[in-house]
């Protein structure tokens, strides 16, 4: 949340973010339980890039009323809510509809006491922030990944979440996608025995980047764009789209996709919830690409799959998108038994999260699980960064022994944001 007000966040906003489970009562039936009748209520923080992916595919969904809109952009602001506001003027006998609000700040959208959750894609320097701030003001989070820009957050995130008792949903997609979940299932089924590797093909790490300036487009509030992030010019090779490839801003292709593909190496593990202990970096000798070890003896290598390969004492099976093999074939041919693994299986992304909101339940990408997985991510750009091995404690999620590499849990902020 913010150091400062916005009118104290709108005298805290008409919501009752002291009582941690306030639900808009247009979510709920007479009996206090999700009214299978009613529309949840959606605000959607940044349309830009996968935001605007997000809005296309929620305006299909009848169980959902977009109200509110929150984007720094104008122009992608102004684009979405006629999106929004057009789509639902063709269910309108007078095919009009002006119910779409639009803001420059997310503090306005979230003072709101008629929307029961938003879904966040922002750069991923600002998720942390507005998780939180959406959590006390009573919402339910759909965050685009990675779920962090630090690994403090990503603590900070899940007490928060817990302490307002929130639905939280990560958009590590990859956990409600069939081969993805079937993969993990083999594994965990012993089907390739023993793991005794994991290698995943993700991008390396961001860097320190910088840019020459250039003016800022007409109706881009770039400070709030930079927000908490140290103070730059504007450049047009930053926005809208390459901001992944600067430190301030994020952890490069390692918690790009690695949000997405080291999130699957831990459900095949089994190691939500817990991680590595152990990160070397290539040093040209023992190692030759980035490398994690588990308290198990598993090793984890960056680099070598076409998305996440397994391999066991008994076989192997590689995974991405659209793509499912095993060594030998009869690994996945043979299907599962009832005495197999069998993983929690998602209807898709969006709508288990729904489901989750109506049930009052956790989704298959719930921020603890989110957490472990963003952990791995930053824990690989560490040990780039520091170019030396790190030695981490999952459990009390430390480091071990490293002063240089616990300053780097978190990182200062610009004022006057703060979590």
């Amino acid at each position: 949340m913010t150091a400062v007000s916005r009118r104290s966040f709108i005298k805290a906003a008409g919501v009752a973010t002291a009582a941690p489970f306030v639900i808009p009562a247009g979510a709920l039936g007479a009996d206090g339980r999700a009214s299978a009748n009613s529309r949840l209520t959606l605000g959607f923080i940044g349309v830009g890039g996968m935001g605007s992916g997000h809005l296309g595919a929620f305006l299909g969904n009848r169980e959902v009323q977009i109200q509110a809109i929150a984007e720094v952009d104008r122009v992608a602001r102004e684009r979405a809510r006629s999106s929004v506001e057009n789509r639902y003027a063709r269910d309108t006998a007078a095919g009009a509809y002006k119910g779409c609000a639009a803001y420059n700040d997310f503090r306005d959208l979230l003072a709101r006491s008629d929307l029961d959750a938003v879904v966040i894609a922002v750069p991923d320097h600002w998720h942390a922030i507005i998780a939180c701030a959406a959590a006390r003001a009573g919402k339910d989070i759909y965050c685009e990944k990675p779920m962090t820009l630090t690994l403090r957050e990503a603590d900070v995130m899940v007490d928060t979440v817990r302490r307002h008792s929130r639905v939280f949903q990560l958009g590590s997609q990859q956990r409600s996608e069939a081969n993805f979940r079937l993969a993990c299932e083999l594994v965990r089924s012993g089907r390739i025995g023993k793991v005794m590797t994991v290698h995943v093909g993700v991008g390396g790490p961001s860097a320190e980047t910088y840019y020459p300036a250039d003016p800022v487009p007409d109706g881009l509030d770039w400070d709030f764009w930079l927000g908490p992030a140290p103070w730059r010019p504007f450049s047009k090779k930053l926005h809208p789209f390459n901001w992944r490839d600067c430190r301030d801003f994020s952890g490069g292709g390692m918690t790009d996709w690695g949000a997405h593909h080291f999130d699957i190496a831990q459900w095949g593990l089994g190691m939500d919830g817990s991680g590595p202990v152990e990160v070397n970096p290539p040093d040209g000798k023992d190692y030759k690409t980035l490398t994690y070890k588990y308290a198990n003896g598993v090793i984890m290598y960056h680099g070598g799959a076409n998305g996440i390969l397994f391999t066991g004492a008994d076989g192997k099976i590689e995974v991405n998108r659209g793509y499912l093999r095993s060594w030998p074939d009869e690994i996945i041919r043979t299907p599962l038994g009832p005495g197999d693994v069998h993983l929690y299986r998602s209807k898709g992304h969006h709508q288990d999260w729904l489901e989750a909101i109506r049930a009052r339940s956790r989704p298959i990408c719930d921020v603890e699980i989110g957490r472990g997985s963003i952990n791995v991510c930053h824990l690989g750009n560490l040990a780039y960064w520091l170019n030396r091995p790190l030695k981490w404690d999952p459990a009390k999620r430390q480091f071990i022994g490293d002063a240089e590499a616990t300053r780097w849990l978190d990182r200062p902020r610009r004022a006057v944001w703060r979590l």
